[in-house]
């Protein structure tokens, strides 16, 4: 009942959304431990759905007698179950279409620290919701992004007017009940099951109610009529389906991803699988028939979850026999609750939320291990709380997903080096017994390459290597144009000189006076301080876009002009296919280029040095117990 207030929607539904949808996921679910019912999270999305579509304002009507305009509240709550029906009805069908299509894998972008983080921030949004329930006033209610300052501007204006029948009513619950949980916690281990305290706060503020009369003397507000029974199905309202479509999808998304978070924590510690296709089938279902029994959007709750399993609850028939309790209540106790003051029920969400609250730890908590993830956690909370729980869930996914992107814009790149006398390849700067192999660059990036760091890959090699390709490119090109001007320039010298002293070039052209014709000697001996070969590890590289596969093309292109032959090793066959669909192999770059190892790439580049002095003898060295020369020249590919 107090998940129903949240919703906006009259008590008595909270009852049937804990019974219908509970008995749906009782045959079709595949978790044995968590409680799917009402959750605060799930409530309070669905309130701001109604308060949206239905404020107050568009049913006030002009009361004759008092002069002044008042809120029908039986026309704007009929109007409010019709929308949280509608809505629910909605996102059930979106979980069950996802189901079918194997989108279960959806859940798998809801990090830890995001969903922590928007439970919280949803928390917030619940507390300050039921903030009215505990001070008595009446504020304005808002709706869209940075609502809740709004709100809360609003309360504060209006704390002058507070009821202080329905504070103190309040405050004493909130005591109450954290005291008698804190003793409940240290009984814990005596009693064979947790008291309900709740239920007990309940029955208890209800009878002081009854009897001080807390509504006519003290202005308390309560709950009012529960009508007994079971309401009959009635269809959603089809007309309201395009004004809902989006909340009803970051319902859905948002109430499996709890389901399922839950449900897998439980199915590890207790060694069975959940189907997590299955499971959204299962709560599409449930919520999707509870819709057309006018019940409210569900999920799982972990506070229930946890009490089912302390107490034994081992498989879904805990649930159905809740189900069974919360109808029995409906059909025939209900109405004796109808003097519970609704401020008792705001102080019960209060204190459950407690747990939530604690979350807050998580901060400190990531900054220690992971300060991504702290801002993660930082940031979706303050879109859920700025933005509301719909808008804010889509942003701080799109912002979950903006850190992948700029961390594998970001990777470390490292040389590597081999540790001695064996075929590993580690770090240089982060290992120090490993050595560099002499004449052989051998160069990691720690994530894949695509177009977002492409241009850094290039940029980082060329600062790790020393090599300035573009300026060493660029003077070769200067001096090889210069020569060629040279050249010609003297050719056209020693023509001139020839035709003077009355030689004909045509006639004799192996004439001995063509001594006197100047030539330019060319040495093309390589550069000794520049290394003979790059090996690039592409181990942690899981694909190649046409962009990566270029820079690859690039890098071997303008390398091979200076004379330095680049190689790929620890290419995934996925990486060989996107290269080979990219058009890197051909006539000239084969697919001899390609190594399974390291190891054997650097054998490979040594083993085409031999003129160099000792190159046979560092072979042997690093090739020692492991491969010989020639079982590396021939590529594995």
């Amino acid at each position: 009942m107090a998940y129903a207030l949240l919703a906006s929607v009259p008590p008595v539904f909270g009852l049937y959304s804990s019974f219908y949808p509970v008995l749906i996921y009782f045959i079709f679910g595949t978790s044995k431990h968590i409680s799917v019912g009402t959750y605060a999270v799930m409530s309070v999305m669905i309130g701001g759905v109604a308060d949206r579509l239905a404020p107050d304002s568009n049913f006030e009507i002009w009361d004759n007698v008092t002069n002044s305009s008042i809120i029908d509240s039986v026309a704007r709550d009929q109007e409010r179950v019709r929308i949280a029906a509608a809505v629910t009805f909605l996102s059930g069908l979106f979980q069950i279409l996802l189901g079918l299509v194997q989108f279960g894998f959806v859940v798998t972008y809801l990090s830890e620290p995001l969903v922590r983080a928007y439970t919280t921030g949803a928390a917030i949004h619940v507390i300050v919701s039921q903030l009215k329930y505990a001070f008595g006033i009446n504020p304005k209610r808002y709706s869209g992004p940075i609502s809740l300052i709004y709100t809360v501007v609003e309360i504060c204006y209006l704390l002058p007017q507070t009821n202080v029948g329905t504070l103190v009513v309040s405050i004493v619950t909130i005591v109450g009940l954290i005291l008698a949980k804190e003793l409940n916690a240290y009984l814990g281990k005596k009693l064979p099951v947790p008291l309900p305290i709740e239920l007990f706060a309940v029955i208890i503020a209800t009878v002081i109610s009854w009897q001080v009369n807390l509504e006519n003397r003290y202005g308390v507000e309560v709950v009012g009529d529960i009508p007994s029974g079971l309401q009959p199905p009635v269809a959603p309202t089809l007309s309201l389906f395009g004004q809902v479509i989006g909340d009803a999808f970051a319902l859905s998304v948002v109430g499996y991803g709890i389901a399922i978070s839950l449900g897998r924590i439980f199915a590890l510690k207790y060694g069975y699988k959940v189907d997590s296709n299955q499971e959204l089938i299962a709560l599409g279902l449930s919520n999707s028939i509870g819709g057309v029994f006018q019940c409210f959007a569900i999920s799982c709750s972990m506070s229930r979850t946890l009490v089912q399993e302390s107490t034994g609850g081992r498989t879904q028939v805990a649930g159905a026999l809740s189900a069974v309790v919360i109808l029995f209540i409906t059909l025939w106790i209900g109405s004796l609750f109808e003097e519970l003051p609704k401020a008792v029920l705001a102080a019960i969400i209060f204190v459950n939320l407690q747990g939530m609250m604690k979350q807050f730890m998580d901060i400190p908590a990531l900054w220690k291990s992971n300060k991504v993830d702290m801002v993660i956690w930082v940031v979706s909370f303050i879109l859920t709380v700025l933005l509301n729980p719909d808008l804010g869930l889509a942003a701080a996914i799109a912002f979950s997903m903006l850190t992948v992107i700029f961390r594998t814009q970001l990777p470390k790149y490292s040389l590597l080096g081999q540790v001695a006398d064996t075929d590993i390849y580690k770090p240089v700067e982060d290992y120090g017994q490993v050595k560099q192999v002499p004449g052989v660059l051998i160069f990691r990036s720690s994530a894949t390459l695509y177009f977002a760091n492409a241009e850094m890959y290039q940029e980082a090699l060329g600062e790790k290597s020393g090599i300035d390709i573009t300026k060493i490119l660029s003077i070769k090109k200067k001096l090889e144009a210069k020569r060629k001007r040279h050249e010609k320039k003297m050719a056209k010298k020693a023509k001139k000189e020839l035709k003077e002293k009355g030689i004909d070039m045509q006639e004799e052209p192996n004439s001995e006076h063509q001594k006197d014709i100047a030539t330019i000697d060319v040495d093309n001996d390589p550069d000794t301080s520049l290394p003979r070969a790059i090996i690039l590890d592409l181990s942690p590289v899981n694909f190649l876009d046409t962009v990566g596969v270029k820079t690859i093309k690039s890098i071997r292109r303008d390398y091979g002009e200076i004379d330095i032959e680049v190689v790929l090793a620890c290419c995934q066959s996925g990486v060989v296919e996107n290269l080979q669909a990219g058009g890197f192999f051909n006539d000239k770059v084969t697919k001899s280029c390609l190594f399974d190892t390291i190891h054997d790439a650097v054998l490979y580049c040594l083993s085409g040095r031999t003129k160099h002095q000792n190159d046979d003898e560092y072979i042997q060295e690093v090739g020692a117990g492991e491969h010989t020369s020639s079982d590396c020249v021939r590529p594995p590919f």
